[in-house]
């Protein structure tokens, strides 16, 4: 029913910035809508790690201690996108990074939709 996909991903120096984008649509003729978008992050044989989240309706962010004063979430109502402003990156930044979609618009939930996600790496 959603569909995200993520972008901007690549291979940076320590203390380099990227913005990564996560295009969201809906099919069955549906407008996209959710409660909430979030970040997500996985490096090999660790377990996914929660990044920070952005309500859809009001804008409001929480993020991770890791990356808070260094991430920023922001989102594109209009065009239904979902940006993570990635500055001072460190080498423990590097993993793969999922965008997420809430199954409900109403209410916050559970992330069920997921992007195939974007390789970020931070040499030192």
């Amino acid at each position: 029913q959603v569909q995200l996909v993520e972008s901007g991903g690549g291979l940076v120096q320590a203390g380099a910035s990227l913005r990564l984008s996560c295009a969201a649509s809906a099919a069955s003729g549906r407008t996209f809508g959710t409660y909430a978008m979030g970040w997500f992050r996985q490096a090999p044989g660790k377990e996914r790690e929660f990044v920070g989240t952005i309500i859809w309706k009001s804008a409001d962010t929480i993020y991770a201690d890791s990356v808070k004063g260094r991430f920023t979430i922001s989102r594109d109502i209009a065009k239904n996108l979902v940006y993570l402003q990635m500055n001072s990156l460190k080498p423990e930044d590097t993993a793969r990074y999922y965008c997420a979609a809430q199954g409900s618009e109403d209410k916050p939930g559970q992330y069920v939709y997921w992007g195939q996600g974007t390789q970020v790496t931070v040499s030192s």
